[in-house]
């Protein structure tokens, strides 16, 4: 019987023509010598492989096959078993395999070049948190790819200077033949000197050297909306670099970062804020000045205030980024104990502390 093509293919012998065409792609395609380059057993497979499809691939020599092996494929034909392989002429296969042989002969199968957007870019920009709250417009340098002002983006000196490509007739493309082992087949690349365009430059753009692109510094306004937040992204279309081929240009996106405060913290809306008091104000009362994102302004202190007690002042924190409410400012009063006292000092405190109508200690209200 000699070799088993049918098991080289690795279908039963009643397979269909169009299984064993799927199985010949599959192995086509992992065993080709353009893709295993150096690797002998790979070459082998693939001669075999395709040995097995020139004759399970025709009827006639197929029919033979079955009836004689692979040992008498001369019977009756008066040549060479494999015809088809040697002579690159067809053999029963009634398909296109312009996708088979992408990437196997001659590289992959180019695409005429397409006019592309832009890259989108980003820029990193840092606010204090006053901009933060209320809104701010900022100038910001971006570095980024425009389209070459001198030659309008076609990368060349003069409009004269863009001929029709002479290696493609302006078409853009080439048309060459492949043999395999189903015959020889018309493939359609892109042209590799004009790259697709059908067009080429005689004389190149002094400015942009034929790339159509130039690297430039934009200056552009940013307009950062009150309630914006750390992490927090604007875009700007068409504000990225220049498109390729006559495409669109990409987006920019601002990233934002609040700076932190010397005295205000943070906590989403919200605003935090510590103010020393004197003993005399926590104990009497008093009225005393804060600052505030929108300024200065007063906080009533009530009598006998403890140390560390919180004040929420509405609508003194950070507007919503929707629109809808404005945070507090919430202020904790801590007392401020002098560390060191006058010799007079010392004296009225002692005298005022005993003036001071004592409570029971925490021992004796404990044990009575």
């Amino acid at each position: 019987m000699g070799k088993d093509y049918y098991q080289v293919l690795g279908v039963g012998r009643d397979a269909s023509k169009e299984e064993i065409k799927k199985a010949y792609k599959k192995l086509a395609k992992q065993h080709h010598p353009d893709l295993n380059k150096g690797n002998s057993a790979s070459a082998e497979k693939f001669k075999e492989i395709s040995e097995a499809a020139s004759v399970l691939g025709d009827d006639k020599k197929k029919a033979q096959y079955d009836r004689f092996g692979s040992d008498g494929m001369n019977h009756g034909s008066g040549g060479s078993g494999f015809d088809g392989f040697s002579s690159g002429q067809g053999f029963g296969f009634d398909f296109d395999l312009g996708d088979m042989f992408e990437g196997i002969f001659g590289g992959r199968r180019q695409k005429r070049s397409r006019a592309m957007q832009g890259s989108d870019l980003e820029f990193h920009l840092t606010v204090e948190l006053e901009d933060a709250a209320f809104g701010v417009k900022k100038t910001i340098n971006v570095q980024r790819m425009e389209t070459c002002k001198k030659c309008g983006g076609s990368g060349a000196k003069s409009a004269s200077d863009i001929v029709s490509c002479s290696k493609c007739g302006g078409h853009g493309v080439l048309k060459r033949e492949v043999r395999t082992p189903f015959g020889v087949f018309a493939q359609t690349v892109s042209c590799d000197d004009c790259n697709g365009h059908g067009k080429t430059i005689k004389a190149e753009c002094l400015e942009c050297g034929a790339n159509g692109r130039v690297r430039a510094v934009r200056k552009l306004e940013v307009s950062i909306p009150a309630g914006i937040s750390s992490g927090s992204r604007l875009r700007m279309q068409n504000e990225g670099e220049a498109g390729v081929n006559g495409g669109p240009n990409g987006d920019l996106f601002i990233l934002i970062s609040v700076a932190k405060h010397k005295i205000f913290r943070r906590e989403n809306n919200d605003i935090f804020l510590e103010m020393p008091i004197s003993y005399a104000q926590a104990v009497l009362g008093d009225k005393i000045d804060v600052p505030t994102l929108k300024g200065v302004a007063e906080l009533k202190i009530p009598a006998g205030t403890q140390c560390n007690t919180v004040f929420r002042m509405k609508e003194y924190g950070i507007p919503s980024l929707d629109g809808y409410g404005i945070g507090s400012q919430n202020v904790k009063v801590v007392v401020d104990v002098p560390k060191k006292l006058s010799t007079k000092e010392k004296s009225l405190l002692k005298q005022f502390d005993k003036t001071v109508t004592k409570k029971k200690g925490f021992l004796e209200s404990v044990f009575g």
